[in-house]
């Protein structure tokens, strides 16, 4: 390759795995396979080593690894949390091994999985745990002690009260948590996490430990970086020494001085996986004498007495039977394919998701069609591509009606969702439910998601304006329920009749339509009688909606459930006007812009404030933006602002501003 097209290839694969190396590590939002990042690394190495003059510092293959927000004190590590170096094929564990006999002559090797989650490393002096931090960059790790305490298998205190200890583990969840979170997301209508090792880092790097408590993390510890007070040789005996000490480590490990027995364990690994509910990506081959390993050293960025091998992604051809609809969160269909069962990563797989109408005519699935499935790490198999179509198939269509309640369904233009409109549609019920209780909606305190369901199942309600015909002694003949719960769950419901008017437009679900939208359409029409009859036009005038937003709102009310919902509210007491506030003007025509966290108020209270005073709140920085609001852990919203010269305000200034 001449060397001006190795420079552009390079710099957009430099770019490339930055970008997805911030949407994993730091956002914990992957947009691409393990096994297609991986392939973007190798080609980026191989470029490098074959024009070395064209490597640069910044180059993500001179980095350790990637960095996580700077939500958390710093933790600078004494010793670094290094990566390792991936190998995809058994001839490059070989070649590991060659290198390896290069400087050490009778090498032994330990083998163990490799677990897919979130590295950290424990501390403990006198054998009680005293930090915990995130590997970060390999140096500088985030410090998420509080976090990590409510691991349940993290030791508090050492069975014995070793002088200092430092090991390094992966914080994980399990594939059955994994799945029991998505569906209480789903419940919640929040965005899911897309694999078991996002969901850790995710709920690792919450700042309420309450949230991460409530995340079912676990752990596996499989080194030992610092320790003092007793002295370890070898790999194998600190495993067994950590368990002592009441470590869970890994499960199985193999030992062995010659590397193809080495590989035989690892497919073993591979062929296992499956059993196992713990995510695992692949397999750690390690120098098992740690005097071996200060021999052989390490490069700038990854141990020589170490490789990691990662299992290729499984692909197998089958046939798909059905296809089965199902409505979920505000009304999507969901279509997922039902197929001949076939063996992929160890476990039987049956069903996968065909996502939408756009991705079954892009890849033309058909019922009858052979497709090749795919399971890369991920929980849910996907459709990698048809291989062929029965002769007399036809193109497969969405229903046109809700498979659930009978009602049309829609596409809104721009989107590939299709939806069910009715608001009373039995398969959104308990969803509709949950989010018409919420803190932004109604904020019905004491009726979470387990409340409703039992509501549910003992046949109390069938619709929100049910909630208002509850009487306590009917509650306080339910399960987990007493006389004094039940009356405080009822003063909560009563409580809620007064909320402002936007907030029961929000709760009602209307697609596209938020707290904010929510505001600004009481605002114009300060009635629910005003609302419902409202055109299109009128709505879409409205400064901050659009056409979609407005069509949603009148589509919405012209259901003859949406307006028999409305008008049970009604009589249930629930308020149909909007507060007239007096606006001030101090902020008129000012956007601003908040990050960090404010001495005294929460966001939602700042944004008030500014709205009620004529302002405008956005979410991103831009030439546009007047000020920017900044309290404490301020991040990249900050450093734009700086960048564009835009004046950052404290709380104190803001509330100046107004004469307060």
């Amino acid at each position: 390759m001449e060397k001006s097209k190795a420079m552009a290839e390079l710099e957009q694969l430099r770019e490339q795995i930055r970008y997805h190396s911030r949407k994993y590590y730091t956002e914990d939002d992957p947009e691409i396979s393990d096994r297609e990042y991986d392939m973007l690394y190798r080609r980026l190495e191989e470029l490098e080593a074959e024009f070395p003059e064209l490597v640069t510092a910044d180059s993500p293959t001179q980095q350790i690894g990637g960095a996580g927000y700077n939500t958390f004190a710093p933790v600078v590590h004494e010793v670094p949390l290094e990566s390792l170096h991936d190998s995809f094929s058994e001839e490059e564990l070989r070649e590991f091994d060659r290198r390896v006999r290069n400087v050490i002559s009778d090498p032994e090797y330990v083998v163990e999985p490799k677990f897919d989650g979130l590295s950290v490393a424990l501390e403990y002096q006198n054998g009680v745990f005293v930090r915990g931090s995130t590997r970060g960059d390999g140096v500088t790790g985030e410090d998420v002690t509080e976090n990590i305490r409510t691991i349940r298998t993290v030791p508090k205190k050492l069975t014995e009260p070793i002088t200092f200890l430092e090991v390094r583990g992966e914080v994980y969840m399990s594939d059955s948590s994994f799945e029991r979170l998505c569906e209480r997301q789903e419940l919640l209508e929040e965005k899911p996490f897309k694999n078991p090792r996002n969901a850790a880092a995710g709920s690792l790097r919450q700042k309420d430990p309450k949230v991460t408590a409530g995340r079912e993390l676990d752990i596996f510890v499989f080194n030992v970086q610092q320790i003092r007070g007793e002295e370890l040789s070898r790999h194998d005996q600190s495993l067994r020494r950590l368990k002592e000490l009441g470590f869970t480590v890994p499960p199985l490990f193999h030992k062995s001085n010659d590397i193809e027995q080495v590989i035989d364990f690892i497919r073993e690994i591979g062929e296992k996986r499956g059993e196992f509910d713990f995510p695992i990506d692949g397999a750690v081959v390690k120098v098992n004498d740690f005097s071996q390993r200060e021999e052989l050293g390490s490069t700038a960025k990854f141990p020589r007495w170490a490789e990691a091998f990662k299992y290729p992604p499984e692909e197998k051809e089958t046939t798909l039977l059905d296809i089965e609809i199902n409505v979920g969160r505000t009304g999507v269909l969901t279509p997922t394919g039902l197929f001949e069962p076939v063996t992929l990563a160890g476990t039987t797989v049956s069903r996968a998701t065909l996502h939408n109408q756009d991705f079954i005519t892009e890849k033309d699935i058909r019922i009858g069609s052979r497709v090749i499935l795919r399971k890369a790490g991920e929980i849910i198999p996907e459709v990698v591509s048809v291989v062929s179509n029965p002769t007399e198939s036809v193109p497969f269509l969405l229903p046109e009606a809700c498979p659930s309640c009978g009602s049309p369904v829609s596409r809104t233009e721009g989107e590939a969702a299709v939806r069910c409109g009715n608001p009373q549609c039995p398969a959104q019920l308990l969803r509709h439910l949950i989010h018409f209780s919420s803190r932004d909606a109604m904020d019905i305190d004491g009726l979470g998601p387990a409340v409703l369901e039992q509501l549910l199942q003992a046949k109390l309600i069938s619709s929100p304006a049910d909630l208002y015909l509850l009487k306590a002694e009917e509650l306080a003949n339910l399960e987990r329920f007493g006389q004094k719960s039940a009356e405080n769950l009822i003063s909560a419901l009563e409580k809620s009749k007064g909320n402002d008017l936007y907030r029961l437009v929000f709760a009602l679900g209307i697609p596209h339509i938020g707290v904010k939208a929510a505001q600004l359409l009481c605002n114009e029409f300060p009635s629910m009688e005003k609302i419902c009859g409202a055109s299109e036009e009128d709505i879409a005038k409205i400064d901050g909606f659009g056409g979609i937003m407005a069509r949603e709102i009148v589509e919405f009310f012209s259901y003859d459930s949406a307006k028999t919902l409305v008008a049970r509210l009604a009589e249930a007491g629930v308020n149909m006007e909007a507060e007239q506030q007096t606006k001030g003007t101090t902020f008129a025509g000012l956007t601003f812009v908040l990050t960090g966290t404010l001495p005294t108020m929460s966001r939602k209270e700042a944004t008030e404030l500014i709205e009620r005073n004529g302002g405008k709140v956005s979410s991103s920085v831009s030439k546009k933006t007047s000020y920017v609001l900044a309290g404490e852990e301020a991040g990249s919203k900050l450093e734009k602002a700086n960048a564009l010269g835009i004046p950052v305000l404290t709380e104190s200034e803001l509330t100046a501003m107004l004469g307060q």
